[in-house]
């Protein structure tokens, strides 16, 4: 029987480590994870439309069991919640964002919102606009990014919000486009007054995908007097960079610069390049790998290890596993199922890897 924990000691780093059944007294109750004092986060965006498809998951001892509970029982404090603003689907909306983050605080979890501004995903390739929000002035759609994020703030109460998500090249675009500085640093501290009136102590994130280019953009945001407490980096190895020496030095310049703590506010790795349905992978190729981790189980761990070791050597803020839920849900031959499931927490018979 297995009984591997993520466990996250206080001493020697916060380590994601196991220990066998055997070292233990079979009679004797499993130890509960230590609780680490940084951020140890999961966005768990995807969980409510993937139990809505009746999805079971199971935890390292093959025990049915929520996603949820599976998670902050190995030590995980902090769910990330996207939230758009009119998506088609209905999922990541107002209503389900704030039903599932009374939720996870029931299990004890911190709750990080995260606004998009947008009726779909935002990311450094898009970040088109909510469509009720298209025809709007300049004055008109300022005033609806601070009404839509008092309102957001008021339903959900937060421990963390994130104003914009991946915003490299700005917000809102076409406004919000970063080629105008001014405007896009107007747009964007619109969400910020909103927040610090709804509450002046709530940590305000700032999100940047990668790390090349991060010194010119908080530079920006610096130059134009935008508040602020934490730096929020996406750090993928396929797209930003396989050498984990340039993310912690990164880390270390960037904290150094700015007085601001770093969190890694997405990052992933994969367990195997297999598939488990027939939706196409992000990552499937030996050559988006970093070659001291494998995709396999131990690799995935080890890798999580070292980004963990990596937040500790810097004193930084925290890290954050992107869609750590996000199995082949819809079945085996599914086309609009899964290209995650290869970099899940969860195998492909749902059970908790590590």
């Amino acid at each position: 029987m297995r009984i591997f924990k993520f466990l996250i000691t206080l001493s020697i780093g916060f380590l994601l480590c196991c220990q066998s059944s055997t070292d233990l007294d079979s009679t004797s109750p499993t130890p509960p994870p230590v609780q680490a004092k940084h951020m140890l986060g999961v966005d768990l965006s995807f969980l409510p439309e993937i139990e809505a498809e009746g999805t079971t998951f199971f935890d390292a001892e093959n025990t049915p069991q929520q996603a949820d509970e599976i998670l902050k029982n190995e030590g995980y404090n902090t769910v990330r919640l996207r939230l758009w603003n009119n998506p088609e689907n209905g999922h990541c909306n107002l209503d389900e964002v704030k039903t599932f983050s009374n939720r996870l605080k029931s299990l004890g979890y911190k709750v990080w919102l995260d606004f998009h501004y947008s009726d779909s995903w935002a990311d450094p390739a898009k970040q088109n606009k909510p469509k009720a929000w298209e025809e709007l002035s300049l004055a008109a759609l300022k005033d609806s990014i601070y009404s839509f994020t008092t309102i957001a703030l008021n339903e959900v109460r937060p421990d963390y919000v994130q104003i914009g998500n991946e915003i490299n090249h700005g917000m809102l675009w076409p406004e919000g486009n970063i080629s105008d500085q001014a405007q896009f640093t107007d747009l964007l501290k619109e969400g910020i007054k909103a927040s610090r009136d709804y509450d002046k102590e709530l940590p305000i994130i700032l999100h940047f995908a990668g790390i090349e280019g991060a010194d010119w953009f908080f530079g920006i945001l610096k130059s134009f007097n935008v508040d602020y407490d934490l730096i929020g980096l996406s750090y993928y190895p396929k797209w930003h960079g396989k050498d984990l020496t340039d993310l912690e030095n990164k880390i270390t310049s960037l904290q150094s610069t700015h007085q601001k703590k770093v969190l890694i506010a997405e990052t992933a790795y994969p367990f195997t390049l297999g598939w488990n349905d027939w939706t196409n992978n992000i990552i499937g190729d030996e050559s988006q790998l970093i070659s001291d981790f494998p995709a396999s189980p131990e690799g995935q761990k080890a890798f999580l290890k070292e980004i963990d070791n990596i937040i500790l050597r810097t004193d930084a803020f925290g890290w954050c596993y992107w869609a750590p839920d996000w199995v082949a849900f819809r079945g085996n031959e599914a086309t609009n199922g899964s290209s995650w499931e290869n970099q899940a927490l969860f195998d492909f018979n749902f059970q908790y890897l590590h």
